[in-house]
């Protein structure tokens, strides 16, 4: 069956139910997300928020029974819109193509279920299966690549996958003095502590990063930097690796205490450009971001 079409831009997660002692769906979800106390979940049934796999609504005493597959929808309360607005810069049958600003996250996680970039575009295009095609952290803004139509989202998936798309950032950072440019960044990156971290390890490199001069001050410089793999947090942490941390980055080289968004003092990494050629046709296709540093 269809996955249940998505509310409020949210599209319904799916879940397994594993093996357990609970006599009751209810009771087993308690248990999976012991973060969402019981009224939370038993609103969620009262509301048809949980959903059996033929996508008809479940009572709070539906029986427990293992392997069940459910659906159910996500909810933060009392979620706050963000003051940032993306920008569209092409949709297709098979694309839709985002300037996507500071402070907007990509897909749910934390406190941000409908506040996401792709619940934005469900509500503005409506439930077609859009689904990102690359990652872009929530602090860092630029140009985002979204599949619009599932039959031929697996052409667009093998250009990150093979690394046939050229991704072009621009960031803003201390100098780096008595350096032959442009200079190149390998190295192996693993999970870092906290959990949300990336960080370097000895090892074989799986991270690779070009990176030259845009232009430079007498206190910072702009970068041009090419990421030819894409792991987690990849140009941040080869940035703060050299000696000179983006502009604001409250993660590397040193994790700061939490604090509110500050539109003021923005991450400074900018996703400035994607180009590749499209498997579909073979045309050359150059999406470039409107938004600046």
């Amino acid at each position: 069956m269809p996955n249940p079409p998505a509310i409020d831009g949210v599209s319904a997660s799916r879940l397994q139910l594993p093996p357990g002692p609970w006599a009751t769906v209810l009771e087993a979800l308690c248990a999976r997300f012991p973060a969402v106390d019981r009224e939370t979940w038993r609103s969620r049934f009262g509301r048809g928020r949980v959903l059996d796999a033929d996508g008809l609504p479940l009572h709070e005493d539906a029986a427990f029974r293992v392997g069940a597959e459910i659906h159910y929808y996500r909810e933060v309360p009392a979620e706050t819109r963000l003051a940032v607005e993306e920008t569209i810069l092409h949709v297709d049958e098979h694309l839709i193509v985002v300037d996507k600003p500071h402070f907007l996250p990509v897909i749910a996680g934390g406190g941000y279920v409908t506040e996401t970039l792709l619940a934005r575009l469900v509500r503005r295009f409506g439930d077609i299966g859009i689904a990102p095609l690359h990652r872009l952290d929530r602090l860092t803004a630029g140009v985002m690549l979204f599949s619009a139509n599932p039959a031929t989202r697996a052409r667009y998936q093998s250009l990150f996958r093979t690394h046939a798309i050229d991704k072009r950032y621009e960031a803003i950072a201390p100098p780096l003095a008595e350096t032959v440019w442009p200079l190149e960044r390998r190295s192996r990156l693993v999970r870092g502590e906290p959990f949300f971290l990336t960080r370097e390890t000895e090892g074989e490199p799986n991270a690779f990063t070009r990176i030259d001069t845009i232009e430079r001050g007498p206190e910072t410089w702009r970068y041009a930097l090419e990421p030819v793999t894409g792991r987690k947090h990849q140009l941040r942490v080869h940035m703060a690796a050299l000696g000179a941390p983006i502009l604001n980055d409250p993660l590397y080289p040193v994790l700061a205490a939490p604090a509110p968004d500050d539109p003021a003092r923005p991450l400074k990494l900018l996703a400035r450009s994607l180009s590749f050629v499209d498997p579909l046709d073979d045309s050359l296709r150059m999406f470039e971001s409107t938004l600046r540093l």
